[in-house]
């Protein structure tokens, strides 16, 4: 294997310094292979570490070389069994679990404090979240829409509330300095340099 320039040992260094371990997505049965790759690319411009998948009655949709690749590359994907596996993870990192919902008691996007541990559950095309996981998590939210159309496709939404979770995250200054702890870091940084 060729020796990494110190350019690119740099550049990797500098994206690993922007990663945000507590903040995820879970993608809950979402079936177009397109939304999955456009998720993921929308992961890791927004410094998502890993994305958690729930599948249960549909399969993982085949992705596409090409268009996933090169994010899927960066972005950890943890497979789940079943919900209370999912839970328990989730809940073993602390996080607020949200799923993106339009029911009464859905709060808007900017209603919630992005800079907690977060994990945003987004549903598939066709149903949404499922209720089995609406139930279990913390609160539901909504993008807040203007038009005739009430509906965003599921890539769309994920990069609009990746953005403003990035957005309060900046604010806070959780992007100024490495969320990891410097072994770790160097750690990672040896394993990005193999890929």
């Amino acid at each position: 294997m060729k020796e990494p320039t110190e350019r690119r040992r740099a550049r990797l260094a500098e994206v690993l310094s922007h990663r945000q371990p507590d903040l995820t997505l879970v993608l809950a049965n979402i079936h177009d292979p397109h939304n999955v790759s456009a998720i993921y690319r929308s992961c890791d411009a927004f410094g998502v570490e890993q994305v958690h998948l729930y599948y249960t009655d549909t399969p993982f949709p085949t992705l596409g070389r090409k268009t996933s690749a090169s994010a899927r590359k960066w972005v950890e994907t943890v497979r789940h069994k079943d919900k209370a596996e999912l839970f328990a993870a989730l809940r073993a990192r602390n996080m607020q679990i949200l799923a993106t919902d339009c029911t009464p008691t859905a709060k808007p996007l900017r209603h919630w404090d992005f800079t907690k541990p977060t994990a945003i559950i987004m549903g598939n095309e066709h149903s949404g979240v499922a209720d089995e996981l609406a139930q279990e998590a913390d609160g539901e939210l909504y993008i807040p829409m203007y038009g005739m159309i009430q509906s965003f496709n599921v890539s769309v939404a994920a990069a609009i509330i990746l953005a403003e979770a990035a957005r309060q995250r900046e604010a806070a200054g959780l992007y100024d300095s490495p969320r990891y702890a410097p072994d770790e870091l160097r750690q990672r940084l040896d394993a990005w340099l193999q890929k």
